[in-house]
């Protein structure tokens, strides 16, 4: 499977908006209610909030066939070397085909100066966790965290470089 890395430009917008909804609906499905997830997605992932990602911080896409599959967003890196994955997600038809791991490698290359790299993850997020614990991440914290009124265990990992 022969696929790209690139910087996310303002036309991919609505192209990882629909991998953000269709790859959140996969994972959480039965874990968070369809109401809370469209809830969460029309306030994170509009196209308000997406403008603003394009301008705060660092996201990449992953293109196969010139379809966009995934995408990953990082926070820029501080000057103590943290850098946080604020997302990244895969569209569920091409999950376990590398992309994933391809975007979290390039991403860490072009945040210079990373020491660690934190994210959060929903406990119950079982594909989430095997990735993160397959690259490496450690779990440093675990806290409740209340979602849209339901509460969901969420754990806090690092990866040292």
């Amino acid at each position: 499977m022969e696929f790209s890395i690139r910087t996310m430009q303002l036309s991919d917008i609505q192209h990882v908006q629909h991998v953000a909804k269709t790859s959140w609906n996969a994972t959480y499905d039965g874990l968070i209610p369809v109401e809370s997830q469209e809830k969460f997605l029309k306030s994170v992932y509009n196209d308000e909030m997406m403008l603003r990602r394009l301008d705060r911080s660092m996201l990449y896409v992953a293109e196969l066939k010139g379809k966009i599959v995934g995408f990953a967003n990082f926070s820029f890196v501080k000057e103590d070397g943290k850098v946080e994955l604020v997302a990244i997600y895969i569209d569920p038809e091409h999950q376990g085909n590398g992309i994933g791991s391809v975007l979290l490698k390039e991403g860490i290359s072009l945040s210079q100066g990373a020491k660690e790299v934190f994210l959060n993850v929903k406990k119950d997020n079982l594909i989430g966790r095997q990735f993160y614990d397959a690259k490496k991440f450690e779990v440093i914290e675990e806290f409740d965290d209340d979602f849209d009124g339901h509460i969901l265990k969420t754990v806090r990992m690092v990866l040292k470089l």
